[in-house]
């Protein structure tokens, strides 16, 4: 992405695939501060409402002010209507409020939100322009390119939960192998019917799961 001559790199990886009555996001678990490692056990995917959440690449400051945009609509259309908003309906809100500051101070972002609702999973990406499209599967980050291809290759639709959960494991391990920027281990969680389940798998053969 090129914004004002700048490049802007997103590094990090994560991971979304729809599978089933199912989302599945995944997100390695290393913050850097140029060729530094400045932390090892970051979270990268954000619980947004009961059913949702979203992935974050880019700035973290960028996303973190996203993060709690989108809790504060959720809230707010929960209280006003008496029921959960759409993840549509959130993914449209957010690609909104990027476009509408692209020009002023854009926030330098990729987000995935992933979610279910009345209509089914869904999986959203948008990038700091404002595009929203929805997607069975996507990847986003500095090692976005290694992730597709091990996607790419692996996923068909009619995966079951646990072999669209290893799939994801697989696609961003095989990017922090290739991807200085992302590493650690990678942190899951898996969406559906009355379902929010977060899982951590660490690279040193420890899992730690909620």
């Amino acid at each position: 992405m090129v914004l004002s001559n700048k490049k802007i790199v997103s590094k990090t990886t994560t991971v979304g695939i729809v599978v089933g009555d199912y989302v599945v996001l995944a997100a390695d678990k290393r913050a850097t501060a140029g060729s530094l490692v400045a932390h090892k056990r970051v979270k990268k995917i954000i619980r947004i409402d009961d059913y949702i959440a979203m992935t974050i690449s880019g700035l973290v400051a960028d996303a973190e002010i996203i993060a709690e945009q989108a809790r504060f609509i959720a809230r707010k259309y929960k209280l006003e209507l008496g029921r959960p908003i759409k993840v549509s309906g959130l993914a449209s809100n957010l690609s909104i409020i990027l476009n509408t500051y692209l020009r002023a101070s854009p926030y330098i972002v990729q987000l995935l939100l992933g979610g279910y609702d009345n209509n089914g999973p869904h999986l959203f990406y948008m990038d700091l322009y404002g595009s929203l499209s929805e997607e069975k599967y996507m990847a986003t980050g500095s090692g976005s390119p290694t992730a597709f291809g091990v996607l790419e290759e692996g996923y068909r639709s009619d995966l079951s939960l646990e072999e669209a959960k290893e799939l994801a494991f697989k696609a961003v391990s095989a990017a922090t192998r290739r991807d200085g920027f992302s590493g650690e281990g990678v942190d899951i969680v898996v969406i559906g019917p009355d379902t929010y389940v977060e899982e951590t798998k660490l690279f040193k053969r420890s899992i730690i799961a909620k």
